[in-house]
């Protein structure tokens, strides 16, 4: 069991509990590692195929859960297309890890995509591959294939997403803007973590928002801090759960962590993840920006 009553965390030992569940070829349980190895290349992130937990299937958030094209999530139809391949069926329990630079940072990203299209049980391992590999838990180089299945996604829903049209009057109504990037990021001493070249042409931040950084949730573990921690780091910016929430960071990837925080963890009512997040806002010409610290 975790600090927190909900379902959408699991423990290390829940998952290891679990592994012949995830290695077989009935859908009901699958296992997914997230990640994006272009920026977890420079990490302590063990790259999938060194080592993944038994009957892991493995999706590249670039690759496999983005359309490159239009710089966007997946359609509703390559969404139940790659499902379907996979071998996951809309009553799977479908749990998701990940590594980088921050644990779990794409396989939030991929809850919060899933909960988009309306997959009702999806979870997440806390501490993500880093504090499995750091314990000791079994790894495997072996790859499960499983049989297909046919996906039929309920969603799109689209009150957990924020477009930038929903964040401008968001900024004009004084509501709560949380960036999770780093402090640097956050007053525009840099645009965006080294390394990564999908970035804006101004640094800063939206309006009115509030910096709580993503490391400043977790535990030196790489596990989320309790509820009265969590809750506390939010009070402490003046958000609490009677308001509506919008979350952002570059591309939306570790303001997902946050959203998922805020909805699964707290339990606020209505939190949104902007996904366009800096990377739209910061190239918009006339969009307004500040910098430096928060009032």
């Amino acid at each position: 069991m975790t600090d927190h009553d909900t379902d959408a965390l699991v423990t290390a030992d829940w998952v290891e509990a679990h592994l012949d569940d995830f290695r077989s070829d009935d859908p009901a349980y699958r296992l997914l590692e997230v990640n994006n190895p272009t920026v977890t290349a420079d990490s302590d992130y063990t790259p999938y195929e060194d080592g993944h937990i038994p009957g892991a299937t493995f999706f590249d958030w670039d690759a496999d859960l983005s359309d490159a094209v239009t710089r966007d999530i997946l359609d509703k139809d390559a969404f139940e297309a790659l499902n379907s391949e996979a071998g996951i069926a809309e009553d799977s329990t479908v749990v998701f890890y990940g590594g980088g630079r921050v644990p779990n940072w794409f396989a939030l990203f991929a809850y919060w995509e899933y909960k988009y299209f309306g997959h009702d049980d999806v979870r997440v391992i806390d501490g993500g591959k880093p504090y499995w590999v750091a314990n000791d838990y079994p790894l495997t180089t072996d790859v499960t294939e499983f049989s297909s299945q046919e996906y039929t996604a309920s969603g799109p829903y689209e009150h957990i997403r924020a477009y930038r049209e929903d964040v401008e009057q968001v900024v004009d109504a004084g509501l709560p803007l949380v960036d999770v990037r780093s402090p640097e990021e956050f007053t525009g001493e840099v645009i965006a973590p080294e390394g990564l070249m999908e970035t804006a042409q101004r640094g800063g931040h939206i309006p009115g928002a509030q910096n709580v950084p993503t490391t400043s949730v977790l535990n030196d573990d790489g596990t989320f801090k309790s509820p009265d921690e969590l809750r506390q780091l939010y009070a402490d910016v003046g958000i609490d759960e009677d308001q509506s929430v919008v979350t952002y960071c570059r591309v939306g990837e570790r303001s997902s962590i946050e959203w998922y925080v805020l909805a699964e963890l707290l339990g606020f009512d209505d939190v949104q993840n902007y996904d366009g997040s800096w990377t739209e806002w910061g190239n918009l010409i006339r969009q307004p920006i500040e910098t430096g610290e928060a009032e």
